[in-house]
């Protein structure tokens, strides 16, 4: 999505072996500008800014004048990534790009255990790519949500770095009813899939 979604997303200035087929974990844009954590929310896979090079950005954008305020760490871009019938390990869904404040038709593909493609159309006419790097959660060396208060979807500027991405808040909730895969044990990814408009998607 060099010249559509993935682009504009990162204008932002997996623990454990992993295989071919497993799209979870961290990644590394192609530009080196931010990380996104993809997560298995038991119906689909989402994916939401981990971290930044260069945090402070909001989701100004955004056609929803209610998430204008929004910072983009910890937001989605990745949204509700069905697996493909038709292609092996391939997930299809949409990109959201806060440069333009759009949703774009999007796949992503496990290339290898280290390298996930993302791909993405407009009207299947404009078509572009990057290809995402795995990094263990944590280590990017960039900006996570500090654990003092803010957790992802939080609004307004980030207040320090943290080591710890997603800390989970004690006593939330440990994922939407029926998760299954990560997010019923992994507190992390129980967070980002409990994020209200990732929980309103999944099955009750």
């Amino acid at each position: 999505m060099r010249n559509i979604a993935v682009c504009g997303m990162i204008f932002l200035g997996a623990t454990g072996v992993a295989h071919a087929g497993d799209a979870t974990g961290e990644w590394r844009d192609e530009d080196g500008k931010a990380t996104i954590r993809i997560v298995d929310c038991g119906s689909a896979l989402w994916g939401v800014i981990a971290s930044e090079k260069q945090p402070g950005h909001l989701d100004t954008n955004n056609p929803d004048a209610a998430k204008r305020s929004r910072t983009t760490l910890g937001m989605p871009i990745l949204i509700n990534m069905k697996k493909s019938k038709d292609e092996e390990d391939t997930w299809e869904g949409k990109i959201y790009d806060p440069i333009r404040g759009k949703l774009f038709d999007s796949s992503i593909v496990a290339k290898s255990p280290t390298e996930l493609r993302v791909e993405g159309c407009v009207a299947m006419v404009l078509c572009g790519g990057q290809t995402w790097s795995r990094v263990e959660p944590g280590t990017s060396g960039f900006t996570y949500g500090p654990s003092g208060g803010w957790k992802a979807g939080a609004t307004g500027t980030p207040k320090a770095a943290t080591t710890a991405p997603f800390p989970m808040p004690v006593g939330a909730s440990k994922g939407p009813k029926g998760a299954k895969g990560p997010a019923s044990n992994d507190p992390a990814a129980a967070e980002i899939c409990a994020l209200p408009e990732i929980a309103a998607t999944q099955t009750r």
